[in-house]
């Protein structure tokens, strides 16, 4: 398809493209989207830069290469980059701490914008100070587009969409469940997580992951699903057709961003969307292998919270993991898969005896799928009519396009119903 016209010097930049997954999304600009593309890689060393450059050269010679945009993280700067283009990706983070002035610059020049953050209170303060200035600008914002929350997101999505076709009914209950995760983390996601009491209190922390918190209506009546008190103490829990589950790391994470699109779905924000629902609840675990893995991450989860609330010990992890900028070794990395799989009911009368079940699967390194992520949601921004305004808005409220482009960037989806 081709690209929206515009009066902006570049279709795309992606800032932190020295990073070790600013580099990935740039390497997916590069193989994926059209070779005419009007595009810069941005960051503060000319050298790196160069570099960065010089891979995607040699991965698709070619097309029309990447120009190179040398700027610092204050705000000036930033706006004026932001002005020089039609959408911008950033990967520059810990977010608490280095990405308002991006947010802030594309929000306040009509620039539509793709982050990678996984840090929910970042969005949530973003949301306050900056969405009315997106509405009266027309950018369209689209925080968290990486492996958090793009996956339960869009498998949430085809969901509704599954129950709305069999049922004509909206949805209940949905369960996400990371099935297979096979991959480390980089220095930046570490960071994030290590520095994500530094840049937001805890009052900000609660209030972010509050129960449907992001989204712009209230949710008065989600349905209730009770768990055992086993389940508490342990974090398992077992589902038809999804087995075996525990406490996910992610799934505070994810929630937040799909209960956003319930509310701008509910709220008509999204042309071509039905509602949800008003009994939508969401909840996302993860699949261990069995019963003493399970309680093992469950209360590893918890020990996590406590050295992020312990200096000494928060100092003591970080010297043990990557540093910012580093990662896994992109030769290993290649061996890296993630599955997701999802089920729902419909709010409907009576006992069904069929449920929707979805899933999605990559396999590679984890963060190559997010650098695919963020450009397969730049290319959609460029390319398709979403008929949506300004705001800050969900990766689902792309659409079915994203999804399309995703299974045929070999992100694989999957929807079907299932007897139980």
């Amino acid at each position: 398809m081709p690209i929206r016209k515009h009066d902006r010097q570049y279709d795309l930049v992606v800032f932190g493209a020295t990073g070790y997954t600013g580099k990935f999304t740039a390497e997916n600009v590069a193989l994926n989207l059209p070779t005419d593309l009007k595009w810069a890689v941005a960051g503060r060393s000319r050298e790196k830069l160069e570099k960065v450059v010089s891979q995607c050269k040699s991965l698709n010679p070619d097309r029309r290469q990447p120009d190179i945009e040398v700027v610092n993280l204050n705000g000036a700067e930033l706006a004026a980059l932001a002005k020089k283009t039609f959408v911008f990706i950033t990967t520059t983070g810990p977010f608490g701490q280095y990405g308002e002035h991006a947010f802030k610059a594309c929000a306040e020049n009509g620039t539509h914008y793709v982050d990678v953050t996984g840090e929910v209170p970042f969005v949530a303060r973003m949301i306050k100070k900056y969405e009315a200035a997106a509405k009266a600008s027309g950018a369209k914002m689209f925080p968290q587009s990486g492996i958090e929350s793009v996956p339960s997101d869009l498998l949430t999505l085809s969901l509704a969409k599954l129950v709305r076709e069999r049922y004509d009914a909206p949805l209940k209950g949905v369960t996400i469940s990371i099935h297979k995760l096979n991959s480390a983390p980089s220095g930046g996601t570490l960071a994030s997580v290590l520095g994500i009491l530094d840049n937001f209190t805890s009052q900000e922390l609660r209030a972010a992951h509050a129960p449907f918190a992001l989204s712009p209506v209230p949710n008065i009546s989600p349905a209730s699903r009770p768990r055992s008190i086993f389940s508490l103490l342990t974090g398992l829990v077992t589902y038809p057709t999804l087995g075996l589950m525990t406490t996910s790391i992610a799934g505070m994470t994810d929630a937040a961003i799909v209960e956003r699109t319930w509310g701008l779905v509910q709220s008509g924000s999204v042309p071509g969307v039905q509602p949800y629902g008003p009994n939508f609840s969401f909840r996302q675990y993860m699949k261990p292998r069995n019963w003493f893995t399970g309680i093992f991450i469950h209360y590893g989860i918890g020990l996590l919270y406590l050295i992020l609330a312990t200096p000494p010990l928060k100092a003591v992890m970080r010297k043990l993991v990557f540093a910012p900028g580093q990662g896994p070794d992109p030769h290993v990395a290649k061996n890296d898969e993630i599955e997701f799989r999802g089920i729902a009911d419909p709010d409907v009368n009576g006992e069904v005896r069929e449920k929707a079940f979805v899933r999605c699967w990559y396999q590679g390194s984890m963060y190559f799928l997010s650098g695919l992520l963020l450009a397969e949601v730049a290319a959609t921004i460029l390319e398709d009519d979403l008929g949506l305004g300004g705001g800050i808005y969900t990766p689902a409220c792309l659409g079915q396009g994203f999804i399309d482009r995703l299974d045929a960037a070999k992100f694989r989806f999957e929807s079907r119903v299932i007897d139980v």
